[in-house]
């Protein structure tokens, strides 16, 4: 006969411990009618690591040495990794055939031969490597320097990005045409090609870790879909406004068909493009506030 733990109880005081916790480390926001979804998934945890209360819990995530990989851990249980290649399909139109093309005049005109795009919460990759098949597609793209940087903050996931192997629901939307010229077979999957990886950076980043975003450089293009729902509304303006900061002057920012910047952000004009809406920073320099820009 197998016998199961039982399962051990989270108190509110407990509840707000990691909530707060959980939100100071990432900006992923619970709302108290949310404590049975942390009770139930976070109590795996305190089996395995053979705690007896969400309160010991509590502290080996703010104290323990390998608490990062532990913090990395909860992350999985508590977010949701939909996703697949050629998402939303339309928008992809929209950045294809006309966000690329006023790219490429704006920078030909003063010489610039270098696009660089930002899948920010990539997940297990197939948004970053969809961008890659498209820009593999523009013949013109051959003489430029190409840089995709796909970052997501669970571990798990960005290790099957790295790892390139997709099964079939991965390519619910995705043409037979792109399949056979991007993929191998691997078995009961399919393998990204090197031409498509080899245009890929997979990190591990923190939304709210406003201090290495700044290392990531400027960017042309930011893709961030169906992430900004996991923040409050603090939450959602801090990672805007890292955005924000990070595009070139004229810059995109494509987020999910469900999300907006409004009561967000004013600092993006929103663009009616024929396929899809999109926003786009401004071509004028940010004001100076308080002496900086």
């Amino acid at each position: 006969m197998l016998f199961l733990s039982p399962e051990i109880p989270m108190s509110m005081d407990e509840f707000r411990l990691l909530r707060d916790f959980i939100y100071q480390h990432c900006g992923l926001n619970f709302t108290e009618d949310s404590k049975y979804l942390l009770e139930k998934r976070l109590g795996r945890r305190l089996q395995l690591h053979k705690l007896k209360s969400f309160k010991d819990y509590y502290y080996f995530l703010r104290y323990k040495p390998d608490k990062e990989q532990e913090l990395s851990e909860v992350v999985d249980l508590l977010t949701t990794n939909e996703t697949y290649f050629f998402r939303e399909d339309y928008q992809l139109r929209a950045f294809a055939e006309e966000i690329l093309p006023e790219i490429r005049k704006r920078k030909e005109a003063t010489g610039d031969k270098q696009l660089r795009i930002w899948s920010a919460g990539c997940s297990s990759g197939e948004e970053p490597y969809t961008l890659a098949m498209i820009l593999l597609d523009q013949t013109w793209l051959s003489s430029w320097r190409v840089e995709i940087i796909g970052t997501d903050i669970s571990q798990k996931v960005l290790q099957m990005a790295r790892q390139g192997e997709y099964g079939e629901t991965s390519f619910r939307n995705t043409d037979q045409v792109y399949k056979r010229r991007f993929f191998s077979d691997a078995g009961d999957k399919l393998r990204i090609k090197d031409e498509v990886k080899n245009l890929v950076t997979i990190s591990h980043l923190n939304l709210f870790d406003s201090a290495r975003i700044t290392l990531l450089g400027r960017m042309d293009v930011v893709f961030c879909r169906n992430v900004i729902i996991y923040f409050d509304l603090d939450g959602k303006k801090k990672v805007i406004d890292n955005f924000f900061q990070r595009l070139h002057p004229e810059g995109y920012l494509l987020l999910g068909h469900s999300e907006s910047l409004i009561n967000l952000s004013t600092s993006f004009q929103l663009r009616h493009f024929q396929h899809d809406m999109v926003y786009q920073k401004s071509a004028l320099p940010t004001p100076l506030i308080g002496g900086r820009p």
